[in-house]
């Protein structure tokens, strides 16, 4: 009998009721198909076959204390017994937004949302409206949501399907989008700063804003080049550009004021969701004053029916309490580094090509000969058959990645695990 079999059988009836069997794409992809859990518990996951598994994907990477944190679940009991939603303001709210503008450089204002998807829009907006300009700059294989405008840009095939280097071709994510969605951006490669400049010099009067994942952590986990941020910064100073950080991933896992304090470079607005709440649904629009002013002013309209619900906004300042009060941090650095260099040494003696980058409280790890890649364009490089051969074998041996390649850290792993990991890593490199 499979080690899966219970999970076999439940995705098959899921496929009866749920479009695909799951709630989300990315769920679909998993070998043999996809998994059901039943509790995490720290650093541990466990399905319904009775597998345990030490993971590394957080739920893509919101458990940033570790599954089931006693003082969130507490935290938010405790919130919930009080009522899930008032559909009006309480004081865990204004708590929450008073601690996030001490911590976020650029949190002048703020408002909360329940996705980083509808946060980014929200953001798209409110850009539009300051500057009067239609459209916003945007990088080949960030990742803003999955909402219409920001599916253009996401993904591509092949270098050949991305068009040329100095203007790539537009392509779309998704089947069902609006017949000009492609003019709504500009689509460039990340982390080559000249090509931006000449781009907003020949169109500085259409751009509105320019949004990147100040680290591309959804594909490669690629940091800045030295300097790249700061020539954001200026371009969009210079010519009345917004400069929006969507910081789902980095913020709270770089530090608790996120990439734009850990680079020094500060957006005018930021875009934070993830790790903020170990898991329960919340997003944060966060940004300078004047830029947060057609918001408070109402010309700008943001709203939602669920956004501050008591229970995400006490996970949060839950959450924000242990990131304070422990060095979770630096450990997440610490372990990070040690579980990148354990990896690569691992593939070293494997005899497998494998690349690992990124800033260690996540990372990425990929097949390729590159010695590094710098923008999507490089990721194309990595043997997707050969990691996906990598990751089935690691969840065969107790060990749950992420398919992509994308490895997230937790304040519950620990020193013994990641040598754990490592040593299974390379009885799995040598195999296949």
């Amino acid at each position: 009998m499979s080690r899966y079999q219970k999970s076999r059988e439940l995705h098959d009836r899921a496929c009866r009721v749920l479009a695909g069997g799951v709630s989300s794409e990315f769920r679909k992809f998993n070998a043999p198909h996809p998994l059901f859990y039943t509790r995490g518990a720290g650093s541990r996951i466990f399905d319904v076959d009775g597998n345990e598994y030490l993971d590394f994907t957080l739920s893509q990477g919101p458990l940033i204390l570790g599954h089931s944190h006693p003082h969130v679940l507490k935290s938010v009991a405790a919130a919930s017994a009080q009522g899930q939603l008032f559909a009006g303001q309480h004081l865990l709210e204004l708590d929450l937004a008073e601690r996030l503008q001490r911590l976020i450089p650029c949190a002048e204002l703020l408002r909360f949302s329940l996705s980083g998807s509808e946060a980014d829009h929200a953001a798209l907006r409110l850009a539009r409206a300051i500057t009067g300009r239609p459209k916003f700059l945007r990088f080949e294989g960030h990742y803003h949501g999955w909402f219409d405008n920001v599916s253009v840009g996401v993904a591509g095939p092949s270098i050949e399907a991305l068009g040329p280097r100095e203007h790539p071709t537009p392509l779309r994510w998704s089947d069902g989008l609006p017949a000009d969605i492609e003019q709504e951006c500009i689509v460039l490669p990340w982390n080559d700063l000249a090509l931006i400049e000449r781009t907003i010099a020949a169109r500085k009067d259409e751009i509105a804003a320019i949004i990147t994942e100040p680290v591309m952590c959804n594909n490669g986990c690629i940091p800045p080049e030295p300097g790249f941020l700061q020539g954001l910064r200026a371009l969009c100073d210079q010519h009345r550009i917004v400069l929006i950080f969507d910081e789902v991933i980095t913020g709270f896992r770089l530090g608790l004021g996120g990439a734009q304090q850990h680079f020094g470079v500060t957006p005018d607005v930021a875009v934070f969701g993830k790790a903020m709440a170990s898991g329960y649904p919340i997003s944060v629009l966060a940004g300078r004053k004047e830029f947060m002013q057609p918001i408070a002013d109402g010309k700008v309209i943001h709203a939602g029916t669920m956004n501050s619900g008591q229970p995400s906004i006490a996970a949060a300042l839950a959450t924000l309490d242990v990131l304070a009060r422990e060095p979770i941090h630096a450990r997440l650095h610490e372990l990070g580094q040690t579980l990148m260099a354990g990896l690569r040494d691992a593939a070293q003696r494997a005899g497998h090509p494998l690349l690992v980058q990124g800033m260690g409280p996540m990372f990425h790890a990929g097949f390729t000969p590159l010695k590094r890649v710098r923008d999507f364009r490089e990721t194309l490089s990595y043997d997707k058959k050969l990691y996906a051969a990598f990751v089935s074998g690691m969840q065969d041996r107790g060990i749950r990645l992420i398919g992509r390649g994308l490895w997230y850290l937790s304040a519950a792993h620990t020193p013994e695990e990641i040598e754990q990991c490592v040593g299974t890593a390379f009885n799995v490199l040598k195999g296949i």
